[in-house]
């Protein structure tokens, strides 16, 4: 299978590339200006240490920076410390591995010496300083430690930066003199011999070699071998255990996701795995059309970023990952590029206007679409209607029917070890327009709100109980339906508490979406039974405002009789209304809760429906552009009208055996 043109190609053939060259290079210009090319002399730390201690949001880094010794919260804080230096300096290494690579492009494609000269010197920089980097003497104990990082995960990263330009120098002619290949030679050797170690540990002393520090430990190593033309090495890297091979059958659900369910993590595993083939294509071994054990394939992955998308084309942030950062969408925007040039897959189209949006690229200004581009997004003005889907490993829901502007995603699925999140049955509620209520995302790890309030029950858009979150552990889906006109999905949790089953039953018509959320306790005692929704625009519904103490977070109680009646205002000022059926007994309050993973000091209101009960039933309604009304004929029956609306009433009945059943 073949890649994309090469660089001396694609200025002949797409008028966009030399204009994309042209702005490269003057970005690069005014690096040199602000005499920020310099290599630091200390390794870098830990990434997730770079995130302010009082808002929670990640520290700004400015590229133009020398050195640092204050970090910078968007809020105006001043933040100092060795923790926060040596995560600015992670930040700063991998800037000046990135400027290798883009003046190597940029020779490539403008023929200007200049720019080889400038990537060649901070090769030959990285290479003589690299062996005067200690075995990182600060690294947290967990971690497989590296030179120039704490991590060497961080290390097998950047060293794919500085190799891909080393690649593209020599593919462009670019001589080394004797001094300068033989200190590359070194760095080289060095670092494969770190990579190997550290594989050995992974895969052999740990027995862990599903990891995603594998896929990039063979990546960092598929680089080595293709710079030293170990063709032997890379064949038995791919075929060996926890090689790629092996990794795609164990690292990657027979269902296409990433083992552990994080939408983050399965990018970072599927840039690493486009790396390995793109190395072993040198030797003229074709990777990109490899299978699994069971089916996983690149292509594969790549069609779950399209299918799993919202209609904006931002990722969900299942389980540990950012909702939104630079770094995030340059990584998504080099294999969106891939998966658009190599394999052709339309629906990557919005996906990689979405990345680019949020580097303020909109016409595609990066380094990533002068590598790795067709062109191809531009052509794809829309990739269709997509299906409702069920991800039956990875244990996720898509629902979708056309015609509605609103679909969900669920999670039933495995825990998702050590990035996984206590959010069984979670809900993502979209519209077309806009997702209204998302996975909220994860700080930087080096925060505390990580463990107090991103992994939690309560933040997701689940029950929790007592105020409690659920123990780790995995769901079921009972049964699955998907026709033209509806879907409906039966999700169950048995083991999030003890004696608790949670039963979320999901029905989407082609002009609503109905969410019925059943909760069953065994035993004699009443508990708080606690439905979560936390909404990312204001509500509009009436509220009851109460004084509160300083710690109390409750704002008020939405005001109702039988029903609840709340609408949301979306940013195409399309409305979504919400119904909620209100039992007597059931509250209906505002909670104040931390803002989103992107800055968590800018508070949302959470809709939290509570019952004080052994048995509770939460049921909701959503549709868009006017009300839905629910009936509620006896404890298990059910009718949903549209006022002043030719829609027919929809009747249902729940079941123990077979769920929803509707007419």
């Amino acid at each position: 299978m073949s890649t994309v043109l090469r660089l001396s190609e694609k200025l002949e053939n797409l008028t966009w590339a030399g204009r994309i060259a042209q702005q490269l290079k003057e970005e690069i210009d005014g690096l040199l200006q602000a005499g920020s090319l310099s290599i630091p002399k200390e390794p870098g730390g830990w990434w997730h240490q770079y995130v302010c201690p009082h808002h929670h949001t990640e520290l700004t880094f400015d590229s133009m920076q020398v050195d640092a010794a204050d970090f910078h919260c968007p809020h105006g804080c001043v933040i100092e410390g060795e923790e926060y230096h040596g995560a600015w300096l992670v930040f700063k290494h991998q800037s000046l591995a990135r400027v290798a690579l883009q003046a190597a492009a940029v020779y490539a494609a403008l023929g200007e010496v200049s720019y080889a000269s400038l990537s060649k010197r901070l090769l030959v920089e990285y290479a003589e300083q690299f062996p005067l980097y200690p075995v990182h003497p600060e690294a947290q104990s967990w971690m497989l430690k590296g030179r120039a990082f704490h991590q060497a995960l961080t290390e097998a990263i950047w060293s794919t930066t500085l190799i891909r330009a080393y690649l593209l120098l020599r593919d462009e002619g670019v001589a080394f003199a004797v001094a300068e290949q033989a200190a590359i030679d070194a760095f080289l050797g060095l670092l494969a011999g770190s990579m190997e170690e550290y594989r050995h540990i992974l895969i052999h002393e740990r027995n862990n070699a599903e990891n995603n520090y594998t896929a990039w430990l063979n990546a960092s190593l598929s680089c080595v071998y293709a710079a030293r033309g170990e063709q032997a090495a890379l064949e038995a890297l791919i075929e060996g255990q926890g090689g790629f091979k092996h990794h795609l059958s164990i690292g990657v659900k027979p269902d296409q996701m990433e083992f552990e369910g994080s939408t983050y993590y399965h990018v970072f595993v599927l840039r690493a795995y486009l790396i390995s083939a793109e190395m072993a294509q040198r030797f003229g071994i074709d990777l990109y059309a490899t299978t699994g054990a069971e089916g996983q394939s690149m292509r594969g992955m790549l069609e779950v970023l399209a299918d799993l998308a919202d209609d904006q084309g931002a990722l969900p942030a299942l389980h540990d990952g950012p909702l939104a950062r630079e770094p995030y969408a340059r990584e998504i925007a080099e294999i969106a590029e891939q998966g658009l040039a190599i394999y052709g897959i339309a629906g990557l189209a919005p996906v990689l206007r979405e990345a680019y949006r949020q580097l303020g690229a909109a016409g595609g200004e990066q380094l990533e679409a002068l590598l790795y581009g067709s062109g191809a997004a531009a052509g794809v003005t829309s990739p269709g209607p997509r299906p409702a889907r069920l991800w039956p490993d990875s244990g996720f829901v898509l629902g979708r029917v056309a015609g509605n502007p609103l679909s969900f995603l669920a999670d039933f699925g495995e825990h998702g070890g050590s990035h996984g999140h206590y959010d069984k049955l979670h809900l993502t509620l979209m519209h077309n327009a806009q997702t209204l209520t998302p996975d909220l995302g994860m700080v930087p790890y080096g925060s505390s709100m990580r463990k107090s309030w991103f992994v939690e029950t309560a933040s997701h858009n689940t029950v929790s109980l007592d105020g409690l979150s659920q123990a780790p552990h995995e769901g079921r889906c009972v049964r699955y339906e998907a026709t033209e006109s509806s879907v409906y999905a039966w999700l169950q949790s048995t083991d999030g508490y003890e004696g608790c089953t949670l039963n979320r039953h999901l029905l989407l018509t082609e002009d609503w979406l109905l969410d019925w959320y059943q909760v069953e306790l065994a035993g004699e005692e009443p508990r708080s039974i606690e439905w979560w929704m936390h909404p990312v625009v204001e509500t509009n519904a009436p509220l009851q405002a109460r004084e509160r103490d300083q710690d109390d977070k409750i704002l008020g109680r939405f005001l109702h009789d039988t029903h609840l009646h709340a609408s949301y205002m979306l940013a195409t000022q399309a409305t979504v209304f919400h119904t909620v059926f209100v039992q007597p007994g059931d509250e209906l309050l505002a909670v104040q809760t931390p803002g989103d993973a992107i800055d968590p000091s800018k508070p949302l209101t959470a809709m939290l429906h509570r019952r004080q009960d052994r048995r509770a039933d939460f049921i909701h309604i959503y549709r868009s552009g006017s009300r839905a009304e629910l009936t509620k004929h006896s404890a298990n029956e059910l009718v949903v009208t549209v006022p002043d609306h030719s829609v027919s009433p929809v009747r249902m009945q729940l079941t123990s055996e077979d769920g929803l059943l509707f007419t």
